[in-house]
């Protein structure tokens, strides 16, 4: 039940000004701001239905080059060091002309990420879910497999995930072909999803008995590559190392680390570490850490800084560049069975997550890929 149709039922919506369907829900979107007088004032009047995708201001769309978006950039001015609602707007300003209708490169083959922290809410799924869609929405053909009992990237991606629903639980325990599983995102061309049902709990004991237990999935997302063209494969792990995990480290040659701004974060990780060192050595050894995306970054706060400087100093090539601020658009989108970069695709954090797919997707086109990956193609 989404939380508009919990605020109905409870009688929230009236008093607290809840949105109470698709059709009332307003977005932040900033259409004037009045700084006079040390006073700051928002008009929240443009709907999510009327107000197009990445609307940025006349003439930025996927056709306009550089230098037009150069140009652009050039016009806004710079804010002042005392006004720093000012220069936030600003800063995004520039990055929704910069960013909104770039074309992504694929890359040489398809790429294979596991998405995965052993510690809990760090932003795994959302990170998932957001840069899968922020791939989709540059041109990429993007598969989502969710392979968390919870199903909530199913969710985010508005794909249902009831226990009837052929699932992720059908290949990897019943040997169903990966394709019969596969639905469209409703809200997002070009990004399919392998949902989620809570029958992938009970997954992990009747995998104990079965042969090759580790290497299900792997063969499973062979067959459909060799049948499907997907430029990237992102798979969401529940948040610990049972059979479901190291499935999706065996399927992948990538790993994905979200990395929440906080000193619990970094214990995590060098747990997380050591187990796909093992991984490697046994079970799959083309297996590494390619990507670390900093995720719920406050850039208000001593520690946020200190935990960003100490993982780019042990990761330099790994850690994207972008941050992902904390974000209240993006805790709210699951519950319309959307994404960020559709229910508010002018917000910080939609942006914060294009611009960690572009990077994402810049790295990818310049990487090498192994001969027999590149012919399976």
């Amino acid at each position: 039940m989404g939380w508009p149709l919990l605020g109905r039922a409870i009688g929230w919506s009236k008093g607290l000004g809840w949105p109470v369907s698709r059709e009332t829900r307003v977005t932040a979107h900033l259409g004037s701001t009045d700084v006079a007088g040390g006073r700051v004032q928002e008009r929240n009047d443009v709907s999510r239905e009327t107000a197009p995708a990445w609307t940025v201001g006349e003439g930025v769309s996927r056709e306009t080059n550089a230098d037009v978006r150069t140009e652009l950039v050039a016009t806004i001015p710079d804010a002042g060091d005392d006004t720093p609602l000012a220069q936030t707007l600003a800063e995004d300003a520039r990055r929704r002309i910069v960013l909104a209708g770039r074309r992504l490169p694929p890359p040489p083959a398809t790429r294979i990420l596991t998405v995965a922290n052993q510690k809990g809410g760090v932003g795994k799924t959302t990170t998932a879910v957001n840069v899968a869609a922020a791939l989709a929405q540059s041109g990429l053909t993007v598969l989502v497999i969710d392979l968390d009992p919870q199903g909530n990237a199913s969710t985010a991606l508005g794909i249902e995930h009831y226990s009837e629903v052929p699932s992720v639980y059908d290949v990897i325990v019943d040997g169903k072909a990966l394709a019969e599983v596969v639905v469209p995102c409703p809200t997002v061309e070009g990004l399919s999803c392998a949902p989620a049902t809570i029958d992938l709990a009970g997954a992990e004991i009747e995998l104990v008995s079965m042969v090759a237990r580790e290497m299900r999935l792997r063969r499973a997302l062979a067959d459909y590559l060799a049948a499907t063209a997907v430029d990237y494969v992102l798979i969401d792990c529940p948040p610990s190392l049972g059979l479901l995990t190291i499935n999706a480290f065996v399927a992948a040659p990538e790993v994905f680390i979200p990395i929440q701004c906080e000193y619990y974060a970094l214990e995590g990780l060098s747990q997380l570490l050591k187990n796909i060192e093992l991984i490697r050595g046994h079970l799959n050894p083309g297996l590494h850490v390619s990507t670390i995306l900093l995720t719920m970054y406050d850039g208000r706060t001593r520690l946020s800084s200190q935990v960003a400087d100490e993982v780019r100093s042990h990761f330099p090539d790994q850690v994207l560049r972008t941050t992902v601020p904390r974000s209240v658009r993006v805790s709210e989108a699951p519950s319309f069975g959307e994404t960020v970069m559709t229910y508010d695709p002018t917000s910080s954090g939609a942006l914060s997550y294009l611009e960690a797919a572009g990077e994402l997707a810049d790295r990818g086109a310049a990487m090498s890929i192994p001969a027999e990956r590149a012919s399976a193609r």
